[in-house]
């Protein structure tokens, strides 16, 4: 079978949050898949965005799938305010919490998706026993907490390790990456095995949204 086709995860983040309604119904209407929403807390990553009000308020302007990317600790107790938000899919970091396989099994439980994010310097072996509770792998491919950062080129390299483990395994295991995705970079992630791709700038900070995702996705 030919591979599916590579999904586009447009960033909130680098939207003009003066308005957000327009914002995400012009990456809907461009062809987007998803809709990547960072939560940051100021304290887990250097850098405050929003909560689940807001994403309860979007929910009605987006039907696209929403992928929320928790960045804040302890997340436990967050993760039933942004299921009843409406993510559709909740992605937390192994960091952020005591027990990751407890975090999974509640966010299941909530009847959402679940994802586990890999920081730079985090070690594939963080999910290598959770695969079973685990719907989507994120590979940050800068450190956590702004956008418009550098991709890191050793990132590729995890990125190649985590598809081989996922095609091992026999799951259905989305594998995301964030961070410093462009035109130039995201062939080689692509290339390394990464089906959904998180773009902030270059997708929001371009002039033609519909063209700037049909780059991406090759």
């Amino acid at each position: 079978m030919p591979p599916a086709p590579v999904r586009i995860a447009p960033s909130l983040l680098a939207a003009d949050f003066s308005r957000l309604g327009e914002e995400v119904r012009a990456i809907t209407a461009a062809g987007a898949d998803w809709l990547h929403l960072d939560i940051m807390d100021g304290h887990f990553v250097p850098n405050i965005s929003f909560g689940p009000l807001l994403v309860e308020k979007l929910r009605k302007h987006c039907p696209l799938p929403f992928d929320v990317h928790l960045m804040i600790s302890p997340v436990d107790s967050y993760l039933e305010a942004f299921a009843k938000a409406g993510a559709d899919l909740i992605s937390l970091h192994p960091e952020a919490g005591p027990h990751l396989h407890r975090s999974l099994q509640t966010i299941r439980a909530l009847g959402k998706k679940a994802g586990v994010v890999l920081n730079p310097a985090t070690p594939i072996s963080a999910v290598e026993n959770v695969l079973d509770l685990t719907d989507l792998i994120l590979v940050m491919s800068v450190n956590p907490g702004f956008g418009g950062q550098s991709f890191i080129d050793s990132q590729l390299t995890k990125i190649a390790s985590l598809r081989r483990m996922i095609d091992a395994s026999g799951r259905d295991i989305a594998l995301q990456v964030d961070g410093g995705v462009t035109a130039t970079t995201a062939p080689r992630c692509i290339a390394a095995g990464a089906d959904v791709l998180v773009a902030g700038t270059a997708v929001f900070g371009a002039a033609d949204y519909a063209a700037a995702i049909s780059v991406l996705r090759g």
